[in-house]
């Protein structure tokens, strides 16, 4: 009875399998993450939170080599593999024309990732030592130098990996990289704990990226998605993907997109850390990481779906891709509204019972209840165009390339402005701000490019 209960609340729910691993690993995130704040808390210091946070941000110009490449992979392999069926023997059989297509997709993309990755290590490592060395002087006995250097050479180890898990989710495996984010996800977070214990601070998210770097290369070499995927690596490229024709077009608008997002979620907390020091980009990082958190848990709904939208595009089975669509939705809106004000009503249990640890008031390492208010109107926003996004771009286009680059210029131009002369209030004002009013932009464009690609099939008219 129970089991038929539950069953029924996770249809509603949209929640599958993959979904499960997905939301069941961000879940134990998000309540890790509750664990995670007494450890920042009571092991580092305000200034070493900041740096903590920090540290997140600049390694996010991984954008700027990544170029939108990861996520375009899911999409081309999906694409060809509609016209594939996997045997027994983990070998794809159909058509050469379109085995060819994806075997070299595979060979292009890990060449693509070898270079970059190599580059990325290189350049961040020398972008956050001139940083950390000119805007730490308020924390300047803090030990950042070998953690830095540390976490820069596992995200590349990381950044190398990707590829394969976007090859992977788009040949339908989507349920098996969801597994190992469940496994990261445990597995991590305590290892992590210990290590704060055993006072190695900032050591510990380096060592901790390194960890989920293992976790996915055993995950990997145990199971048979090393065999499909070698069997994939050896077919014969008789007909190549011309790069310039038909994957440029449509990269280089989601690189911008991507980079324009940098501009527009990564800004904050190094300009908080230059202009009003590493404590309060450590309050911005702790709130924005719970936020993230939340965003990441309910797009997985939306994500987990791709390689399915896309198979149905291909084959014009444009009703059913919109049902689906509405249907997720739906859910995904209701499942971050719900979670923002379970976070809002967190922080504020915090304060008013001040809570602590080993001497250190949780509440106070996050922003006020106003700015934090504030960010969650343009992270709702954001949610339902990040949903058109993903919908769009299962299409191999990207439409939102102008409201993009528009988002990103206006950020910059508020943090850099605004920002400076009121504070943190001129950021997440600003930040709001500029979400609403590209909001019925993009939402324009969803409607009127949905019309247009869907001319030559039957497509739901309501969303």
């Amino acid at each position: 009875m129970k089991s038929g209960i539950l069953r029924t609340i996770a249809g509603k729910l949209g929640i599958d399998k993959a979904i499960a691993y997905s939301s069941g690993a961000r879940i134990f995130q998000a309540l890790a993450g509750v664990v995670s704040i007494f450890f920042i808390a009571a092991f580092l210091t305000g200034d070493e939170q900041g740096y903590y946070y920090t540290f997140a941000s600049i390694l996010a110009i991984q954008i700027f080599f990544e170029l939108g490449f990861t996520d375009i992979m899911t999409q081309y392999v999906a694409h060809e593999a509609a016209h594939l069926k996997l045997n027994g023997d983990l070998r794809y059989e159909g058509e050469e024309r379109y085995r060819s297509r994806l075997t070299y997709l595979i060979h292009f993309c890990l060449k693509w990732y070898l270079v970059i990755a190599i580059a990325f290590f290189i350049v961040v490592n020398i972008v956050g030592f001139v940083f950390f060395s000119s805007y730490g002087t308020e924390g300047a006995e803090i030990n950042w130098k070998m953690p830095w250097l540390l976490l820069s050479f596992s995200t590349s180890i990381k950044l190398l990996q990707s590829p394969f898990t976007a090859i992977f989710s788009g040949l339908g495996k989507v349920k098996e990289m969801m597994q190992i984010s469940f496994y990261q996800q445990l597995v991590i977070p305590v290892s992590q704990w210990v290590l704060f214990a055993c006072g190695l601070k900032l050591y510990v998210v380096g060592i901790g990226s390194m960890l989920g770097a293992l976790i996915w290369f055993v995950f990997i070499l145990r199971s048979e998605l090393k065999d499909l995927f070698l069997n994939l690596f050896r077919e014969k490229v008789t007909e190549k993907i011309s790069y310039f024709k038909e994957i440029f077009p449509y990269q280089w608008r989601i690189a911008v997109s991507w980079i324009s997002g940098y501009f527009i979620f990564q800004l904050f907390n190094p300009v908080l850390f230059a202009t009003e020091g590493p404590v309060v980009a450590g309050q911005m990082g702790m709130t924005l990481n719970v936020m993230n958190a939340i965003q990441a848990l309910v797009l997985s709904w939306q994500n987990t779906k791709v390689p399915a939208y896309s198979a149905w595009i291909e084959m014009k089975q444009y009703k059913q891709l919109d049902k689906v669509f509405n249907q997720t939705t739906r859910q995904v809106m209701l499942i971050c509204s719900s979670l923002l004000a379970i976070m809002f009503a967190g922080v504020w249990f915090l304060r008013v019972t001040h809570m602590g640890f080993r001497d250190s008031e949780l509440g106070s390492r996050f922003l006020d209840y106003v700015p934090m208010a504030i960010l969650f109107i343009p992270y709702l926003v954001n949610q339902m165009v990040n949903s058109w996004a993903i919908y769009l771009r299962c299409h191999k286009q990207e439409p939102y390339l102008i409201t993009s680059i528009a988002g990103g210029v206006l950020q910059c131009l508020s943090v850099f402005t605004v920002g400076k002369i009121f504070g943190l209030y001129g950021i997440v004002i600003g930040y709001a701000t500029i979400a609403m009013v590209l909001f019925p932009v993009n939402y324009f464009i969803f409607k009127r490019k949905k019309h247009e690609w869907h001319q030559d099939g039957v497509s739901l008219a309501g969303n």
